[in-house]
């Protein structure tokens, strides 16, 4: 083991600040533990997490749930115990392996002996599994799979240990998609769709039915569906067809690094066409930089606290506490396992007044909290995460909202929802070269 110097780190009176133990998912590793006095907490709450630790997703979700406890512990820590982070790696992303996921998180529960866990990711329903055999609380700060709160619906007793604190399931997610291109119908006037997503197989086919069907209802039509190889980096070909078939709009789903060639190759033809879509790469604080500035009016999903736009009261000093602790603008990942140490949990095992785990349940089943992404966090009877109502995603009761940002002069600016573009002053904006935007 070994002690690091947490002069860095702010201090509490006598006792430690944050522990931070990360130990390989096989074959040991080695613990870091961070003390600001000269001795081990006697007596502090063990939180877990379960994550591929060398890949930029779980490294986050590692950090955010790092800087929520040393906060935590500033402010003298939850019913007088000090938190303590404890972390298994889990080769998720790496080399998924179920085997070797599911040692790591059964380790995290049984020997770091951990008493609440955030995790997420493809595998979270054997870990479902395991943290319902063992009675321990899961968090999913990441993933979208919906029967993950299905099965609380299904059979309560035996996961009533399992919430979703952000995002959102993977139905609410699609209906989400159908808002986005609803909206930018509504913004723009124009009725023509291209659909271009990586194919992950019959999913991805499923929901190019589903929006074709969804957004026909309502005047608009799909004219050029494609689907390429997770691994395409080049989209001429792809753009050349969508141009043929006289797309006013362009969304695309692509959710590796291929968003950059895929947004310069947009800029570099001047195509005449809107591009607004799921790009999670677009979402970076640094992708103005990456794509030498050809993402203005690019539009994507993204969160309030890495676009630096202030929803709730906790969104900027959520932030700013995190760039000043890691030097770097948080990701969804990050802010998913930050809300929910820092806000979620903590305040049920606050208003439960103990940390036996039927009690917090019975708290977390009525949070009603602000956190950075919501001015009302609230969950469903599923244990998953409320969002706005409506096909469009209104911000009805100020719960979570499915935000979209669009590039700007080299700032992200919050075009959907119409209720908080409004609130921000700002507004939907076209790209500089010639395109049906012309007539409108």
């Amino acid at each position: 083991m070994t002690v690091l110097d947490s002069k860095a780190l702010t201090k509490i009176q006598t006792i430690a600040l944050v522990t931070i133990v990360v130990v390989a998912a096989v074959g040991g590793g080695v613990a870091y533990v961070l003390w600001s006095g000269q001795s081990q907490p006697q007596d502090f709450i063990r939180i877990g997490v379960c994550a591929d630790l060398d890949m930029p997703q779980g490294k986050d979700a590692w950090q955010g749930a790092v800087l929520a406890a040393e906060q935590i512990n500033v402010q003298g820590g939850l019913l007088g115990r000090n938190i303590t982070i404890v972390a298994e790696d889990d080769d998720s992303f790496a080399g998924p392996d179920i085997a070797v996921a599911s040692n790591a998180m059964t380790k995290l529960v049984t020997v770091d002996q951990a008493d609440y866990i955030i995790s997420g990711g493809q595998f979270l329903i054997p870990y479902q599994d395991i943290c319902a055999e063992h009675r321990k609380i899961l968090l999913s700060v990441y993933g979208t799979i919906d029967n993950y709160t299905q099965r609380v619906l299904d059979d309560y007793d035996k996961y009533k240990y399992c919430f979703r604190t952000s995002p959102c399931n993977q139905t609410t997610a699609n209906l989400g998609i159908i808002g986005e291109i609803l909206t930018l119908g509504n913004y723009t006037g124009f009725t023509k769709v291209a659909l271009l997503q990586q194919d992950f197989g019959a999913s991805s086919r499923q929901l190019a039915a589903t929006i074709a069907s969804s957004i026909h209802e309502h005047g608009m039509d799909v004219v050029y569906s494609g689907f390429v190889p997770v691994a395409t980096t080049d989209f001429a070909s792809n753009f050349a067809a969508i141009e043929e078939s006289g797309a006013e709009i362009l969304f695309p789903i692509i959710v590796t690094d291929a968003v950059r060639p895929l947004v310069i190759e947009w800029y570099d033809r001047q195509s005449p066409f809107v591009l607004w879509g799921v790009m999670w790469q677009a979402a970076g604080s640094d992708f103005w930089m990456l794509t030498e500035e050809k993402c203005d009016a690019v539009t994507f999903a993204g969160q309030p606290a890495v676009a630096g736009y202030p929803l709730t009261n906790k969104t900027m000093p959520t932030r700013d506490a995190y760039v000043q602790r890691w030097g770097e603008v948080p990701t969804d990942a990050a802010i998913g396992a930050y809300d929910a140490l820092r806000f979620i949990l903590s305040d049920a095992i606050k208003r439960a007044e103990t940390t036996e785990t039927e009690a917090v349940i019975e708290a977390l089943e009525k949070t009603n909290v602000e956190t950075s992404s919501a001015r009302h966090f609230v969950f469903t009877s599923s244990h998953d995460v409320m969002v706005g109502s409506g096909s469009v995603n209104d911000p009805a009761g100020d719960y979570v909202v499915m935000c979209n940002f669009q590039w700007q002069n080299g700032t992200q600016v919050p075009v959907k929802p119409e209720a908080i573009m409004k609130e921000a002053g700002a507004t939907y904006k076209y790209q500089l070269w010639p395109g049906p935007w012309d007539t409108k």
